[in-house]
């Protein structure tokens, strides 16, 4: 059976060290703790519903609880879970008016995340 060519692995055939290359990389990497951070925030938006919910907010200024529910055919209680996690993540805000509770996107990072994120998927 012919293998595709993204299956295929290809490996250096000799052993040879780019001293200015490592350097360059060593120097440029961010700490262990700032790189655990970055893969915690992309395992929290790895989650189906979270990214429902954050492509959600993508398209309006704000939602309450009860409309993100409606729309994701979930109940308020399992929205309001994943929206803390969100929230704990700095990937939403939200703001009280009387006694509904409205979650938009953070800031413009957020928006910047899931636009490259899409871009990236959909392209080609």
């Amino acid at each position: 059976m012919k293998k595709d060519k993204n299956e295929i692995i290809e490996v250096c055939q000799t052993i040879e060290i780019h001293k200015d290359i490592i350097k360059k990389v060593r120097e440029n990497t961010p700490d262990e703790s700032t790189l655990n951070k970055l893969a915690d925030l992309f395992k929290i938006m790895g989650d189906n519903t979270r990214m429902k919910i954050l492509y959600a907010l993508l398209q309006v200024d704000e939602m309450c609880v009860c409309d993100l529910s409606t729309v994701l055919k979930k109940t308020p209680s399992a929205i309001s879970h994943q929206l803390r996690i969100l929230r704990q993540a700095d990937l939403v805000k939200y703001r009280k008016e009387g006694k509904v509770v409205y979650y938009s996107l953070n800031d413009e990072h957020v928006k910047e995340i899931l636009d490259v994120g899409f871009s990236h998927i959909t392209e080609g």
